[in-house]
């Protein structure tokens, strides 16, 4: 949460604790209990499938990034009135 929250993010355990607890459901973190300063801890760690999905993603959000700060961005149109989305 301190670093979250030196980056400028402020997020409470509420909201941070069950999002960790989903990411080590879906394998892509694995937690152990260490002892810090005389005090149980649960330490998260990526596991390779996690650090596969990372690396995916900021391939992902290094496209985007990309495509925001082109000189000549690409002209999108909109969409056709006439066309249903299903």
């Amino acid at each position: 949460m301190e670093e979250l929250k030196h980056h400028g993010y402020r997020i409470g355990p509420g909201t941070l604790y069950p999002l960790l607890h989903g990411l080590e459901r879906s394998g892509l973190l694995k937690s152990v209990l260490r002892n810090v300063g005389g005090r149980q801890r649960r330490v998260y760690k990526i596991t390779a499938i996690g650090r596969k999905a990372l690396d995916k993603a900021r391939e992902k959000v290094d496209e985007l990034h990309h495509e925001l700060h082109e000189e000549h961005p690409r002209k999108i149109s909109p969409p056709d009135n006439n066309s249903a989305i299903h």
